[in-house]
């Protein structure tokens, strides 16, 4: 654990962990941004879009246990390192067959499974080496600095690949195998060692304890569940490319400023909640967030005017960027360490994964009822989630500085 006297800025790896954060969300958005316009030129078919989600989404289903396992029993550094070099290799493989200008659907979404398979691992010790590189009580400022570089990297990430598809075609690949690279190389340097433990038999009751913890602790399960189903109804980023090429008839630099504005509403609330040392009414204030997350969605879905959707965008990535702070803080600070591995896999899913999953919903739905009845749809359930969540979790709404919501010391 960090010195708890050392500033949050000035610690060596929290700002090697953030840099390897950084990179690997940028390499994400980048590629996703460049895969998806790729896609949707080669078949015109939102279904393909959906099936691209699914594909990336289907690893992290099927893995998430195993990863969670993975991540309390080997050095997280290496698995952050091992994972962003196979997007790299991913990147690399893409790139060769996307060169010949006729790569089949079969081999993108084969490669892409990888790329999945890569995230779920990464996802998870991602979330759980965290707290163990800074002290308790500069966490929720960590989750704020942190955020707000992801969302920094979110916002740049399918802003340039955007214009770099427009104007310099396959160096987007490039570029996006660079920073994967860099990324692995940043987890390696990172100092902290996770514990050796003694060896834990590897049972169904073990590999479930995560299940079991956080059905137990309310608070954990409640913002685990509502963010599973906002990003589910609610998730919009992969129908982008059908907005930017036929509705608002943007091109693929519009494309790319579209995805980034959900990076700029978040990065400005991340550096402003990164200021705060304990913000109050916490609960109240994540109901509330997912409630204009909702609200966004709505005005987006029924937008024709390029300049009233990117608005739009930046509030839906703001009101998630409050969100993502309160549930991110909560489900780490009420989990013991020798869980977090395990409850992060559970967590991943719903964070990481459940965009995926979101991106083929809306593929689907759009392919069955039109695209903005789909994204209206998906907007209006979301708001309906979030009344319905703040009844079956009370808990959660009293919440009032997260810092007061005690970690468990039981072993499980």
């Amino acid at each position: 654990m960090a010195e708890a006297d050392t500033p949050l800025l000035r610690n060596r790896d929290f700002l090697l962990f953030v840099a390897t954060r950084t990179g690997n969300v940028f390499g994400l958005q980048a590629l996703t941004t460049a895969v998806l316009w790729y896609v949707y030129l080669l078949t015109g078919n939102p279904m393909d879009i959906g099936y691209i989600g699914l594909a990336q989404f289907a690893p992290a289903l099927l893995l998430f246990l195993v990863a969670g396992i993975a991540a309390d029993r080997i050095d997280r550094r290496i698995i952050l390192s091992t994972s962003n070099a196979i997007h790299a290799i991913v990147t690399a493989a893409l790139m060769v067959l996307l060169a010949g200008g006729a790569a089949s659907m079969n081999a993108i979404l084969a490669l892409l499974v990888v790329h999945g398979v890569a995230r779920a691992f990464y996802h998870t010790a991602s979330q759980a080496i965290l707290p163990a590189l800074v002290p308790a009580a500069q966490f929720p400022n960590a989750i704020a600095w942190s955020g707000s570089s992801s969302k920094a990297a979110q916002l740049g990430g399918p802003a340039i690949a955007g214009v770099l598809i427009a104007y310099a075609g396959d160096v987007v690949y490039w570029l996006i195998l660079a920073v994967f690279a860099m990324s692995a190389i940043t987890a390696l340097m990172i100092r902290h060692r996770h514990p050796a433990t003694a060896p834990e038999r590897v049972t169904l009751a073990s590999i479930t304890a995560g299940f079991r913890y956080i059905w137990r602790t309310k608070v954990v399960l409640g913002a685990i569940s509502i963010d599973l189903m906002a990003v589910l109804f609610g998730g919009v980023m992969a129908i982008l490319t059908i907005y930017a090429q036929d509705i608002l008839k943007v091109g693929p630099d519009g494309l790319g400023l579209m995805r980034a504005m959900p990076g700029v509403g978040s990065l400005i609330v991340g550096l402003a909640l990164a200021q705060l040392a304990a913000p109050r009414h916490m609960g109240i204030a994540m109901f509330a967030a997912l409630g204009v997350f909702g609200l966004s969605i709505i005005v987006f879905s029924l937008s024709e005017v390029f300049w009233l959707s990117l608005l739009a965008l930046a509030v839906y990535g703001a009101a998630d960027m409050v969100s993502v702070y309160v549930r991110q803080t909560l489900t780490q600070i009420a989990t013991p360490d020798a869980m977090r591995g395990r409850v992060s896999a559970v967590n991943s899913v719903s964070i990481n994964a459940s965009n995926e999953l979101g991106d083929f919903r809306a593929g689907m739905m759009a392919a069955a009822i039109g695209v903005v009845p789909a994204v209206l749809a998906g907007g209006v359930i979301t708001c309906g989630v979030t009344l319905l969540w703040m009844r079956l979790f009370p808990g959660i709404a009293a919440i009032d500085r997260l810092r007061d919501v005690a970690q468990p010391n039981e072993s499980l």
